[in-house]
C-alpha cells in the first residue's frame, strides 16, 4: 500500500517512518510536517492510506481530512483521545494513541490491508484484449470475443463474434499473444478457446454449428487443458 505521514512532529514521523519500513507491505512515498503541502502532494498523487496526526498548527488532521474529495484510508495517530470519537465517524480504520509500538501499528495496518485487498477484488477487471493489422489499420480484439482461429498459408483468420478477421500472421505468432491457459492448437490449421467448446465427438470439436478437427498429435494436449477446466 502506498502511504505517507502527516505529523507536525519530527520525532514522530521518525518513528513512524522506521515502523513502516518494518512493515513488508507499506511503501512510503512521502512525509510532512506541513498539513498543506501535504494536501497539495495527495490531491496529485495516487495514495491508499495517511497516518495521520490531529493536533496540528493551521490545519488539524480532522479538517484535512474533511477537506479532501476523496480521501484515502486514514490511520490517526495522536496524544489526544478527545477526537476518537469524530474520528471513527470519519470512518477511519484506527486510532493509535501516543505512544504506541509497532505490535499495535502492526495491528492498525493489518486493518487497512483487509479493506485495500477486499476494494481491489471488487474492481471490475479490464477486457483482455489483443491488436492485429488488418484491412491498412490495427484492430483491437477483445479475447473473449475469439469463436477460433484458422490458419491460411501466411495468413490467420480470426473468428470473433462479429465477423471473421484476416490478417498476415502465423499460428505460432498469435497463440504467443494469447493466454496459454485458456487457447489451444487443435490442429495445425486451428487454435480455440477452451471455453467455447461446446462438445468433442471423434477428434471432432463443435463450437456453435462450425466443426473443426483435432490433429491426431493434439488429443493430448487438448485433453490436459479440458480437465483442468
Amino acid at each position: 500500500m502506498r502511504c505517507i505521514i502527516i505529523d507536525d512532529e519530527p520525532f514522530a514521523i521518525e518513528l513512524l517512518t522506521f515502523y513502516v519500513q518494518q512493515t513488508p507491505i507499506l511503501n512510503l512515498l512521502a512525509s510532512f510536517t506541513d498539513a498543506y503541502k501535504a494536501i497539495d502532494f495527495i490531491n496529485s498523487n495516487q495514495i491508499d492510506l495517511i497516518f495521520l496526526d490531529i493536533q496540528m498548527p493551521h490545519i488539524n488532521g480532522i479538517q484535512l481530512l474533511k477537506s479532501l474529495e476523496k480521501p484515502p484510508m486514514v490511520i490517526f495517530s495522536t496524544a489526544f483521545n478527545e477526537y476518537a470519537v469524530e474520528g471513527f465517524e470519519l470512518e477511519a480504520i484506527d486510532y493509535l494513541l501516543k505512544p504506541f509500538d509497532i505490535k499495535r501499528f502492526q495491528k492498525a495496518v493489518k486493518k487497512a490491508d483487509e479493506l485495500f485487498s477486499l476494494k481491489k477484488s471488487a474492481e471490475p477487471q479490464a477486457e483482455p484484449f489483443i491488436f492485429v493489422k488488418a484491412d491498412y489499420q490495427m484492430l483491437k480484439i477483445n479475447i473473449s470475443s475469439i469463436l477460433f482461429i484458422e490458419g491460411w498459408d501466411d495468413y490467420i483468420k480470426i473468428y470473433v463474434s462479429e465477423k471473421p478477421i484476416l490478417t498476415l500472421m502465423s499460428l505460432k505468432s498469435i497463440m504467443e499473444q494469447l493466454p496459454q491457459q485458456d487457447f489451444v492448437r487443435v490442429h495445425r490449421s486451428y487454435i480455440v478457446p477452451i471455453k467455447k467448446i461446446d462438445s468433442v465427438r471423434n477428434k471432432v470439436i463443435k463450437i456453435g454449428s462450425k466443426e473443426i478437427p483435432v490433429g491426431t498429435t493434439y488429443v493430448e494436449t487438448l485433453n490436459q487443458l479440458m480437465n483442468k477446466k
